[in-house]
């Protein structure tokens, strides 16, 4: 019988035809992956380049002082992008790779990136975790809405009733042989892409199969609990279908929604006016708080003084800069609590929803997702305040610009050093079980 299965299986040049369809997929969005790879390491090449070119064109410039060069020049930071982002994208087309900043003011300068083309960002990519979120049910759907109902509108099940003392054998021999050219496809994709991709075989990219594979089965036990109900092909697709658009269109979308509504981010706008006033109000102001004010945030800096005959000095000019920054700081905590509270809320109603969970986990273990994005503003401000004490002896002593070694700055590495959680697992698990055991017997 299983033999005789399997022969159909392969006779049935639908079914062929949507594994190929799926499998060229696949490998197209592997390689729209590798480009994104290329592309990211691409500018980080390109940044050292002009950074390097930048330094040395202001020193050819021969600035007089070491604090008007330090005004223009900038220092990058990357946020390192792993080979397994080229699977699943998320937020990292949208979020820079790399941040320049000079040792001024930060937050204005923290959340300038490159302009994209808005059509472009609302289709987004079609990496492999799309393919895995969006593609693979619509092909399972294909394969099972009519594994017993097709039986039963051809005839063919009140002969096997009457020849099989378990009838309900041959589905699942059925259903097993999808499963199994599904869960082929997706391995051999995996397989392709860690070469194509040259992705370590490591912890991050096991756990990212396995969710991928707990994934399919989650949609193939829906599927064999709809099966399970008795219904007519037109009615298992439709509820197959209407399912497919709730768990991955409807609910994200809704949820989106209301994450924003229940989290607004007015002081996205706010640390920026914040900090613009924070800075640009002092040059009218007496100059003995704002010094007060840094050097009380800085005491090593305390044997510095502002020339009581002069209107301008680094000291307080860089002292001014910090105050921007010190007067915007409430703003940004509360702006990075909401953010947080966002990526929280997200991961735990995500729980509920196979396709939603399976997506944000995805991203977070390609490190491609909201959590990396905050990993990597903090560190960002870790990178910018060693520049700035690093250089702010050096211009309030008025060093020579030729005593620094410029030509060996090279760019600062962030790498997001999450450990795998397996737990994220658990959930997939539990639902597909759910569904599995839900299921009635199909005996007539």
């Amino acid at each position: 019988m299983t033999q005789l299965l399997i022969k159909n299986f392969l006779r049935s040049k639908g079914l062929l035809l949507g594994l190929l369809l799926l499998f060229v997929t696949g490998l197209v969005s592997l390689h729209i992956g590798k480009i994104f790879l290329e592309q990211q390491a691409n500018i980080i090449e390109k940044t050292a380049e002009f950074q390097k070119e930048n330094h040395q064109q202001h020193l050819d410039y021969r600035h007089g002082e070491i604090g008007l060069l330090l005004y223009y020049i900038r220092f990058g930071i990357v946020n390192e992008t792993p080979a397994l982002a080229g699977l699943s994208i998320g937020h990292r087309d949208i979020q820079a790779s790399v941040k320049n900043v000079n040792i001024r003011n930060l937050e204005e300068q923290k959340h300038t990136t490159k302009l994209l083309n808005p059509f472009y960002q609302l289709l987004g990519n079609m990496d492999f975790s799309f393919v895995l979120i969006y593609l693979f049910p619509l092909i399972i759907i294909g394969f099972c809405f009519n594994l017993w109902s097709e039986e039963e509108e051809g005839g063919i099940w009140r002969l096997i009733l009457s020849q099989s003392e378990n009838p309900t054998t041959v589905l699942r021999t059925k259903l097993g042989i999808r499963l199994v050219s599904i869960l082929g496809t997706l391995l051999l994709l995996l397989l392709i892409g860690k070469i194509y991709l040259t992705i370590s075989l490591d912890a991050h990219f096991l756990a990212f199969g396995l969710l991928s594979i707990l994934y399919v089965l989650f949609w193939f036990a829906l599927a064999w609990w709809v099966v399970s109900l008795q219904k007519s092909s037109a009615q298992n697709a439709l509820l197959l279908l209407l399912t497919w658009v709730l768990l991955t269109i409807i609910i994200p979308a809704s949820v989106n929604a209301l994450v924003v509504n229940l989290y607004p981010v007015p002081e996205a706008y706010g640390s920026v006016v914040d900090s613009r006033d924070g800075y640009h109000t002092k040059w009218d102001l007496p100059k003995e708080p704002t010094i007060k004010k840094f050097t009380n945030l800085y005491p090593q800096f305390t044997k510095y003084q502002h020339p009581e005959d002069q209107s301008f000095s680094w000291f307080w000019y860089f002292a001014m800069q910090q105050m921007g920054d010190l007067e915007a700081a409430e703003a940004t905590k509360a702006m990075k609590a909401k953010l947080q509270q966002r990526n929280t809320f997200s991961q735990t109603i995500g729980y509920l929803f196979p396709s939603m969970h399976t997506q944000l986990s995805l991203n977070g273990l390609s490190q491609s997702d909201m959590t990396n994005y905050l990993n990597f503003m903090q560190a960002l401000e870790k990178f910018h305040e060693e520049k700035r004490l690093y250089y702010y002896p050096k211009i309030f002593d008025d060093a020579p610009i030729a005593d620094e070694d410029w030509a060996s700055i090279e760019l600062g590495r962030f790498r997001d050093e999450r450990a795998v959680n397996w737990w994220t697992l658990l959930p997939l698990v539990l639902i597909s079980l759910g569904f599995v055991f839900m299921a009635k017997k199909i005996d007539g």
